[in-house]
């Protein structure tokens, strides 16, 4: 009788568990059914159908600015490179023709192209030398930096400031005067030590702080329009270790936080945050993540070998396009799993990653990015803008990512004055007539809410600002132009940039 109770009192338990574990399994299945069959079908139509450009054009990375043109390709070739740029240049002036300059196309307005013009590709034009001494690399302005990051990283060295991916060339990088994950850093110019420049005579001059600093201050965030970067002077800083730590927090928080994490920490070596774009919480939770740097790991050096590509974390990227739930489920993923948190990681190895990871690779869409540049105390007043506009518009908001830049003191046609936190805004569109305009209304729907708190507007993006908006951000774009002509009075140098806002 006893050992009949036993046997039952285990039976029971048994079916206890049984059914506990399928209830749980259940469960399970249940929750992650949604989520599996959303990144399942988002990774199943993510095909790459994009069409190969007709013979004589060239695009740039808006994927809306086909142009037919004519390329030179500029090669390293010492003694020889500058004599074929300056008998391009002579052929372009004799021929009435325009020349536009190209690294990687990155910018998004036609700031690299000119119709029917010359294009000079710049991208052979690489070789590099460093002085460990003075911490100087000196690098041809076609150079980019995926290879320049190993090239130091060899060294022990670091680049100081530049974007966060490492697609772009330096020429590029110089032209745009760029920022990145750098905080508490002025823009790229800062880190420029001084260049060689061929003007539209052909004739070559030094610029530095000291020597030609007109010009010097003119290319710098310049596009391009002053002459040809030959090679540059770059101060370059220790790689080291770093450990990441995250915050998540209220957008309304987010200066206090940088504050307090940030600034109060002094061994910060980079930092950058991320807004919600999820419906759920639209630019009202934010996430600061923080590179502490480890004092043992001055001048490491380490492993940069390319890392697999996450076909989950694309999927879950590219699954937020045109979807509340995609951008909802992403939101939670980088809550909970999202960033390096925890773990050590070079320097290097957090600026030598490509763009290529999320990019679209759709012939009838693209996405554009836009950037505004608020002060501290204003970031939360454009947000509440914010929230308005890019529902009313419809726009399609997949990223946003936030950098604090500190006072440009070397660029004439700045976007810092002071301190300001950088928004980086990805949206996707169409590439249509229909979708072009309503993502130019928006736009400058934008542009107006950043002015009227005291901000600006990136340049290098698309040409949606009205001339009046442009003049407004850069009270200085008149004396800017005006030396343009002085440095180039037959405009030899020209690009889509110039022809709306300078010409």
């Amino acid at each position: 009788m006893q050992r009949s109770y036993r046997s039952n009192f285990l039976n029971s338990k048994l079916k206890i568990i049984l059914l506990v574990v399928l209830a749980t399994t259940t469960i399970a299945l249940t929750v992650m059914a949604r989520p599996v069959t959303h990144l399942t079908l988002t990774a199943w139509s993510d095909r790459d159908d994009r069409q190969p450009l007709p013979a004589g054009t060239v695009d740039d990375a808006s994927h809306l600015n086909q142009t037919k043109l004519t390329i030179k390709q500029v090669k390293s070739q010492p003694g020889v490179a500058e004599v074929i740029l300056q008998s391009v240049l002579r052929d372009a002036l004799s021929q009435g023709k325009k020349v536009a300059i190209a690294g990687s196309r990155h910018t998004m307005g036609g700031h690299t192209l000119y119709i029917n013009g010359i294009s000079l590709d710049m991208l052979h034009f690489n070789r590099m030398q460093f002085n460990p001494a003075t911490k100087i690399l000196t690098v041809e302005s076609g150079a980019k930096w995926s290879d320049i990051i190993p090239y130091l990283n060899k060294r022990g060295y670091s680049v100081a400031v530049m974007q966060s991916n490492n697609d772009f060339s330096v020429g590029g990088t110089m032209s745009a005067n760029a920022h990145g994950w750098q905080h508490n850093s002025p823009p790229f110019a800062s880190t420029v030590e001084g260049f060689r420049l061929m003007l539209a005579s052909g004739q070559v001059v030094e610029c530095s702080r000291q020597e030609n600093p007109e010009l010097f201050s003119l290319v710098l965030g310049g596009y391009g329009l002053f002459g040809i970067i030959l090679d540059v002077d770059l101060r370059v800083v220790p790689n080291g270790t770093y450990i990441a730590e995250r915050f998540v927090i209220k957008s309304e928080n987010y200066i206090d936080t940088y504050r307090q994490r940030v600034d109060g920490v002094g061994n910060i070596g980079m930092a950058y945050g991320r807004l919600s774009v999820a419906p759920e919480s639209f630019l009202q939770e934010a996430i600061l993540t923080t590179y502490r740097q480890l004092p043992q790991a001055t001048h490491a050096i380490g492993s940069l070998e390319k890392q697999a590509e996450s076909g989950v974390t694309r999927a879950v990227f590219r699954g937020s396009i045109g979807n509340d739930y995609g951008k909802n489920l992403r939101w939670q993923l980088e809550k909970i799993v999202g960033g390096e948190a925890g773990n050590h990681v070079l320097r290097n190895q957090i600026l030598n990653r490509s763009s290529a990871l999320f990019e679209n690779r759709h012939q009838a869409e693209t996405d554009i990015l836009h950037e505004y540049f608020i002060p501290p105390k204003s970031l939360e007043g454009f947000l509440k803008q914010c929230r308005t506009i890019i529902p009313k518009y419809q726009g399609d908001l997949l990223n946003v990512t936030v950098r604090n830049v500190h006072q440009d003191n070397d660029s004439f046609l700045k976007y810092a004055d002071r301190e300001v936190f950088g928004l980086v805004m990805l949206f996707h569109q169409q590439r249509t007539p229909e979708g072009e305009a309503k993502m130019q209304v928006m736009t400058e729907k934008l542009i107006e809410a950043a002015l009227a708190v005291g901000g600006r507007y990136y340049l290098p993006y698309r040409l949606h600002a009205t001339p009046e908006q442009f003049r407004r951000a850069y009270p200085q774009a008149a004396k800017f132009f005006a030396l343009k002509r002085k440095y180039d009075p037959n405009g030899v140098f020209q690009n889509y940039f110039y022809l709306k806002y300078g010409s």
